[in-house]
């Protein structure tokens, strides 16, 4: 059964999570969503992607728990490394990866709007990682993301504490970069998916991988030594000549996508 439906214009692909009613991720689900990511990494084309949840009330409600009701661990470590291999790949994706959360996300839900690169909540939104009010943790990347972007604190109120949180707070802790009305969230994500396709592919994948890089922990001075790498290393690309000789002439850039050999 195919659990959400994806479409894209090339550039920008859109991915809907489907699963009524609260659009729960089962493991085939979550197997299917690692394959998407995978194969548009292999598509130069695609920049960015968006992710959100069909219907007005659910981004996603997390784990479907049917397969976690009789309690066998094999089960759970089978659903614990789907979980954790499909939101690391879209944490790692090439393209930029936006959420779109048009409700409720809730556990695995959120760990999914974690793993992406940024999160546009509508007004109704709530957040949570409730997993410990079920006997269960966050095991989709949740108790490592969740901190780093919003301090240890605010992450042990949600998770230690099962504090659910609504737009406006997710916003003033650093939860999400923007909140929209209702209905929005969607129009707003594929809006600044297109900015990101105004920009040179290369230097927004160098980019992203070096902020990646803080959040991994090396060290500062290793990262940096890195950061000044990846600077030359955009010479060998077409696309640093594009991009300043456009600004220098008042053009838009065309850019060159270098395809898979």
């Amino acid at each position: 059964m195919i659990e959400f439906e994806y479409v894209h214009d090339g550039a920008v692909a859109l991915v809907t999570l489907a699963r009524p009613p609260a659009n729960a991720f089962t493991i085939d689900g979550l197997r299917q969503l690692q394959q998407v990511i995978e194969a548009f990494n292999r598509e130069a084309r695609v920049r960015a992607i968006v992710i959100t949840g069909s219907g007005p009330k659910f981004f996603s409600a997390g784990a479907d728990l049917n397969a976690f009701a009789d309690g066998h661990r094999d089960v759970a470590r089978t659903a614990a490394s789907a979980f954790g291999a499909a939101f690391e790949a879209l944490q790692n994706a090439r393209a930029v990866v936006i959420a779109a959360i048009n409700g409720y996300a809730m556990g695995g839900g959120l760990e999914c709007a974690l793993a992406c690169d940024i999160r546009i909540a509508e007004e109704h939104a709530q957040l949570a990682l409730p997993e410990p009010a079920v006997g269960l943790l966050p095991c989709g990347c949740g108790t490592q993301t969740l901190p780093w972007l919003v301090g240890e604190g605010w992450a042990k109120r949600m998770i230690l504490t099962g504090e659910r949180v609504d737009a406006a707070t997710a916003l003033r802790i650093g939860l999400v970069e923007e909140v929209v009305p209702q209905g929005g969230a969607r129009d707003a994500a594929l809006a600044m998916a297109a900015r990101v396709t105004t920009l040179s592919p290369q230097a927004v994948t160098s980019s992203k991988t070096l902020i990646h890089q803080a959040r991994n922990g090396v060290p500062r001075h290793a990262a940096l030594a890195v950061e000044r790498e990846m600077m030359v290393d955009l010479f060998d690309s077409p696309n640093q000549r594009e991009g300043v000789n456009a600004f220098l002439e008042k053009r838009k850039p065309r850019w060159h996508i270098e395809t898979e050999s």
